[in-house]
């Protein structure tokens, strides 16, 4: 017998994508977390039943819900595979589910480290081969005059190495002396799928190049500040986001053979702000800056904001961008980077706010919290680029690299 949760099957925040599989317009159903390495291809005709699977809706009415939306008749047989499937791939939120989390998360804190999830995918997982490919883009760029030791954050890209590799070089040959001179680094990266606002975690982060040591101390103290369960309710997505990885990887490469201890930070999305509602009346945000700023004000610490900034045209939802566009988007850009540059915390978010996030900029969250933390800091841009994110090249993911003093 069917418990009451999977009577009204709720479907978990997932990641959704439109594919054509066997020549049909499909949708693609991945877990985030990667609970389970399963996927769903679906066909889009059924993309509505996942509206039904809210935890509002029993099973046995949404084949009638679906036939009064489109008109047509759907067979209950169908809706009942899918909603199995669905849970047998561990994207409905139910007991099955938790108890799968519970495991995986447990594996998580118990492993030595936080194994790197890209290398050898998005990047070479041999040291050497690594080095090599960082030094072709330092090489490539040339040398950039590095600025002050003093400084106290640096913008980085989190896009795939490819793409942004020009833009990392410049920014972190800009940064490479405040980082060589930190005592502390906080990694404050963007959450592409948690819905928690914050996410701590107390394990460390390896990459090819070594094993960062995490402060647990300071992990603890901010714990404290927001509350241990809402610090630690999406940890498990730090084992699966790519932003804090792909700049960690660069940190290393910088220091060499002198790690120093750093505080992963996930940042998730603001669209709970999008209607209005202003991040800095939010008390988890203060009391997480709070405790920050005790924290900076004791040791040479360095901010370190992992995000990228627009994601527009048709690989996002929206419409192919011609050349004007692009330089129009270029234009937006630049309003969004002179309140970076200017230290704007609030400036920053109400000009993204203001156009309700057209741009779909997801440095957002790390870049206001890094801004609030680091306060009245001015930025210097040293680099902008917009990369194809599709193969007509009618899709953009704009980044760019910054340093503050």
């Amino acid at each position: 017998m069917l418990s009451s949760t999977d009577q009204y099957p709720k479907l978990r925040a997932i990641d959704i994508r439109r594919v054509m599989h066997d020549g049909q317009p499909s949708l693609l159903l991945r877990d985030p977390l990667q609970i389970s390495d399963r996927f769903l291809v679906i066909s889009q005709g059924l993309g509505p039943a996942l509206l039904f699977c809210d935890g509002k809706h029993h099973r046995a009415t949404i084949a009638g819900k679906l036939r009064s939306m489109l008109g047509v008749p759907v067979d209950s047989a169908l809706v009942n595979r899918l909603v199995d499937a669905l849970d047998e791939a561990f994207l409905l939120d139910n007991l099955r589910f938790r108890e799968e989390h519970a495991r995986a998360l447990a594996r998580y804190r118990a492993a030595p480290f936080r194994p790197p999830a890209l290398a050898g995918q998005s990047y070479p997982a041999d040291p050497a081969e690594l080095r090599r490919l960082l030094d072709d883009f330092i090489a490539a760029v040339g040398p950039v005059a590095p600025a002050p030791p003093t400084g106290r954050g640096v913008l980085s890209p989190h896009i795939d190495y490819a793409r942004g590799g020009r833009v990392y070089a410049q920014v972190w040959q800009r940064a490479a002396e405040m980082v060589r001179a930190a005592e502390i680094v906080l990694l404050i990266g963007t959450d592409h799928y948690s819905p928690e606002p914050v996410t701590l975690t107390r394990q460390r982060y390896a990459t090819p190049l070594g094993v960062l040591p995490t402060d647990t101390s300071v992990v603890d103290a901010l714990a404290a500040a927001i509350g241990e369960d809402a610090a630690f309710a999406g940890e498990l997505y730090h084992r699966v986001e790519h932003s804090l990885e792909l700049v960690a990887v660069w940190l290393q490469y910088i220091r060499g053979d002198a790690p120093c201890p750093v505080i992963p930070i996930l940042a998730g999305s603001f669209a709970r702000y999008m209607d209005g509602d202003d991040p800095a009346t939010d008390p988890r945000f203060e009391a997480l800056i709070t405790a920050l700023r005790r924290i900076i004000a004791s040791r040479h610490a360095v901010v370190i904001i992992s995000g990228d900034m627009s994601h527009v045209g048709p690989a996002f939802g929206g419409a192919p961008l011609s050349n004007a566009d692009k330089e129009a988007l270029r234009r937006a850009d630049e309003l969004v980077i002179d309140r970076m540059r200017a230290g704007d915390a609030a400036g920053f978010f109400r000009v993204i706010a203001e156009t309700g996030d057209r741009q779909n900029i997801c440095g957002l969250p790390p870049t206001y919290l890094a801004l609030r933390l680091m306060d009245a800091v001015e930025g210097e841009l040293t680099a902008y680029a917009q990369c194809p994110a599709d193969d007509e090249e009618t899709s953009v993911v704009s980044i760019c690299g910054m340093v503050f003093g």
